[in-house]
């Protein structure tokens, strides 16, 4: 009997613990230990030499990862809350930062920073030595076959269709017959020998006058020969077509807006041909901004599924005929594009 009461009372004490824990945890029987960051600090350390890189710190109780809105459509999230981000482009920027706890529960703070950015010329070409282009820094694509857009031009390495002299160099399209073309030019590459990505890049060019001439300032991704066109993707800083004198176009292809399909605007440049204008490309991971003599008439805005976050290379050519070229005027004899330089700043 005696050991009857024992078992019932250890029985009884079991149940009352047990009850205790019931109601102590909601009766659910877990116990919920995930709590909430608080007393979120951020700062920012700008870099005082002006290349935009700052070094931001964030700090919170509780927090296990802090995730980073740089306020220009780039993130990062960082377990420390500690990292250094440069921006391509001088400006004010809203930076928000959520710190998180283990179990996602979170606090966030928005701070403030205005940026400095001083570009610097990292790669240039000022055309200031008489003769061939500078062999380290052009090669050439030559021959005929229209080259996707029925032009009629050769393309040769000759100094006939592309030297330097004066100050410019000058690409030079031709009337003539050669290796069964009626026409010659030159088409100027940096491939293999400069490649960009990021940055902004200016050439100061003027264009020839002659209907049916197609002069144009252009890049392709250096995975061209890799992955075709336009999956390497295309960015045409300057096209004129040969019946419209008076304006020039920018453009950009990439997978789903090949041919015609790229998306392009013009803009008026009266004096294209009779004054030197400088034509420019601003790129970063957000965006590519086309311009004329520093006013951007052509935006298209960038993400990791286009391919303009890759490395590019430059070209420069005047073709004849073609889709953007049209009819040739038949008094034609040569037509020149004068490029005085090529700068690259980073």
């Amino acid at each position: 009997m005696k050991h009857l009461r024992i078992s019932v009372l250890v029985l009884l004490v079991t149940a009352f613990s047990a009850c205790k824990k019931s109601t102590a945890d909601g009766g659910g029987g877990n116990t919920d230990t995930d709590i909430a960051p608080t007393n979120l600090t951020v700062s920012a350390n700008i870099a005082a030499d002006n290349t935009g890189s700052v070094t931001f710190t964030a700090g919170a109780t509780n927090a296990a990862t802090f995730e980073y809105d740089f306020g220009n459509g780039t993130y990062q999230t960082v377990p420390s809350g500690i990292v250094t981000y440069r921006y391509p482009q001088a400006g004010t920027y809203s930076v928000n930062v959520i710190a998180k706890s283990m179990g996602g529960k979170l606090i966030s703070k928005s701070i403030s920073v205005t940026i400095a950015v001083t570009s610097a010329i990292t790669w240039s070409d000022e055309f200031n030595v008489d003769g061939p282009p500078d062999a380290t820094k052009w090669g050439y694509d030559t021959g005929a076959g229209g080259w996707g857009n029925n032009e009629v031009q050769y393309y040769t390495n000759r100094t006939d269709n592309a030297v330097v002299s004066n100050g410019t160099l000058k690409i030079t399209a031709k009337k003539e017959n050669f290796s069964g073309a009626m026409y010659t030019s030159a088409r100027l590459i940096s491939a293999g020998k400069f490649t960009y990505k990021y940055g902004k890049i200016e050439i100061r060019a003027k264009l020839p006058t002659q209907a049916g001439t197609w002069p144009a300032i252009w890049s392709l991704g250096s995975n061209f020969a890799n992955v075709g066109w336009p999956a390497c993707g295309e960015i045409d800083i300057m096209e004129q077509t040969g019946w419209d004198k008076n304006k020039v176009s920018g453009t950009f292809h990439y997978p789903g807006f090949s041919a015609g399909n790229g998306p392009t605007k013009s803009t008026t440049v009266s004096t294209s041909t009779t004054a030197f204008h400088t034509y420019g490309l601003e790129w970063d991971a957000t965006s590519l901004k086309i311009s004329v003599d520093g006013v951007v008439y052509q935006t298209l805005a960038n993400d990791s599924g286009k391919p303009f976050n890759a490395n590019f290379f430059m070209i420069l050519n005047v073709a004849m005929g073609g889709t953007l070229g049209g009819t040739i005027d038949p008094n034609f004899t040569t037509g020149v594009m004068e490029v005085d330089y090529v700068r690259y700043y980073q």
